[in-house]
């Protein structure tokens, strides 16, 4: 099998760089070793930042997000007890956020490239990346109980962490730079409306609490436990009963309770691989960086790499010139770290660390404090949040 572009993973990342480069007239092949239902099921962040929107409407994926997905102006802080509400559009000029769950966006993407783009086929296993210095790499791969090879002159990695791009990288190129956090947080489904129209960012002694939604008749909620906790320890009751402590407020308002579909434990972590190109291999998404989930950037840091990336093949094709192929590592990396930034800042702003001090937790206050009584503070908490520039 022959193509311009060999895409690992049929994520967000791979299926809407396949549909960039469709529109772009460039020809690709995406592999995905899972099933199509597992790939429209599994659940991930939920979102969208402002230049993500944007990105799937010009690609002419945003209709049913555009029907169904739920615009947010802010978030809502709390703290001792108190509430404070960040208004992104005043913030920002006019900036905002989307909440459209990641499989309904993968469901879109995978519609419109069975529909309109190139080959999409599930249940292809990707084995290896082999000669990514050369002009034509190829990535061999199993589907339907045969092996195959697939021959590009671009191969990309969007296959997440544990996928088989990074690993063709030679040890000598490859730096790392990690940090694993000694607490997860519990997340569960329920079938009852979201108690708050936008969503609570919770800093308790306790630990850290949101209260998110997937639709309006759908909340997801979240509890930090300590890494490693078995989801199936907890009753839902306890649970229910934990989130109302960690997000009381002295108005007396509490949460809306209903059954849980799902309960499942996320760990936490920050991991940035570097460079993400070697030679004719490239990295996008997960496969090159993870950020705790508190900032809301790992789906729009994939979005940035894959529009980046679109870009430049469009260039090279367009001018002959690699110059923005060879810049497409450090290019992502500034955005990169960035978000990394934000998710750190974020994450021990709002969680108790097991050896926390009464000192530490002073100083978590102060920060809030400084966020809700500083514009200049509010806004950069703002600006962050709604999206760094895309590419």
């Amino acid at each position: 099998m022959r193509t311009t572009v060999g895409i690992i993973g049929a994520g967000p990342a791979g299926l809407l760089l396949a549909r960039l480069l469709h529109r772009a007239g460039i020809e690709s092949v995406v592999l995905e070793s899972r099933d199509r239902a597992y790939v429209e099921q599994r659940q991930r962040a939920g979102i969208l930042e402002q230049g993500t929107a944007d990105v799937l409407r010009a690609a002419g994926a945003g209709e049913r997000m555009d029907r169904e997905g739920l615009r947010h102006d802010g978030i809502e802080l709390r703290f001792d007890r108190r509430r404070h509400r960040v208004d992104f559009p005043a913030l920002t000029g006019g900036r905002s956020v989307t909440v459209y769950a990641q499989t309904e966006v993968c469901k879109d993407l995978i519609a419109l490239q069975l529909k309109e783009g190139g080959p999409l086929l599930f249940e292809a296993e990707a084995l290896a990346v082999e000669g990514a210095e050369s002009g034509r790499p190829r990535i061999p791969f199993r589907h339907q109980g045969r092996e195959d090879v697939l021959e590009c002159d671009y191969a990309v990695g969007c296959d997440g962490f544990w996928g088989v791009a990074r690993k063709a990288f030679p040890a000598e190129v490859s730096r790392v730079f990690e940090r694993s956090y000694p607490y997860a947080w519990l997340g569960v489904l329920a079938d009852v409306a979201p108690s708050h129209d936008e969503l609570v960012y919770a800093r308790h002694d306790r630990g850290f609490a949101l209260l998110s939604m997937r639709s309006p008749s759908v909340s997801r909620l979240y509890l930090q436990v300590p890494a490693g906790t078995d989801a199936g320890r907890w009753s839902d009751e306890e649970i229910w009963d934990e989130l109302d402590r960690r997000l009381e407020t002295d108005d007396g308002r509490r949460l809306e309770r209903g059954p849980l579909t799902q309960k499942s434990v996320t760990p936490m972590r920050s991991f940035v691989h570097e460079p993400m190109r070697h030679g004719r291999l490239f990295l996008a998404g997960d496969a090159a960086h993870i950020v705790p989930p508190t900032g809301a950037k790992g789906l729009n840091l994939a979005v940035g790499d894959v529009v980046t990336l679109a870009r430049a093949l469009a260039h090279e094709r367009r001018t002959g010139s690699a110059d923005l192929l060879d810049a497409y590592s450090a290019t992502c990396l500034r955005r990169v770290w960035q978000a990394e930034r934000f998710s750190y800042d974020m994450t021990t702003l709002l969680h108790r660390a097991p050896d926390a001090t009464p000192f530490d937790a002073r100083l978590q206050l102060a920060r809030l404090e400084r966020i809700a009584s500083s514009r200049a503070a509010g806004t950069d908490l703002a600006e962050a949040y709604t999206g760094f520039p895309l590419g």
